[in-house]
Order: C-alpha cells, then sequence, then structure tokens
C-alpha cells in the first residue's frame, strides 16, 4: 500500500520518492499547495476506487494518515 501511494505522490506532487516516509507531512515536508492536496486526492480516489469528502480529506495530513484511511475504506 506505502509504495502504491507513494507513486502517486511522486508523479503528482513532482517529489522525489525517497523524500516519501510514512510520516511525511504532504503540504509542509512534500510542498503540496492546495491544488496539488486537490490532485493528489482525485488521484488517490480513482487508483482506489475510493471517495473521500472534503471533510475528511482536510483530517489527511500525512502519508501515513493517507494510507490508514484507504486501508479504513477497503
Amino acid at each position: 500500500m506505502f509504495e502504491q501511494v507513494k507513486a502517486i505522490i511522486v508523479e503528482e506532487l513532482g517529489v522525489e520518492a525517497n523524500d516519501i516516509t510514512l510520516t511525511s507531512h504532504i503540504i509542509n515536508d512534500l510542498g503540496a499547495d492546495s491544488l496539488d492536496v486537490v490532485e493528489l486526492i482525485m488521484a488517490l480516489e480513482d487508483a482506489f476506487d475510493i471517495e473521500v469528502s472534503d471533510s475528511e480529506a482536510q483530517s489527511l495530513k500525512t502519508v501515513s494518515d493517507v494510507i490508514q484511511y484507504i486501508e479504513k475504506l477497503k
């Protein structure tokens, strides 16, 4: 799961895979702005066939948060 999410983050945010850890903060550590976050959420929704509400998306701060959320829905 981590590798799948990491690959999507690399593609959407243009960061190096080596810079991504479970504790990486999507905005502070990986440099995402609000548009990047929206695009990342959309890519995750497509890749994992899930739907993330706006309020839930705001709670996804770290890579670990994203993975735990996806696993909860699967």
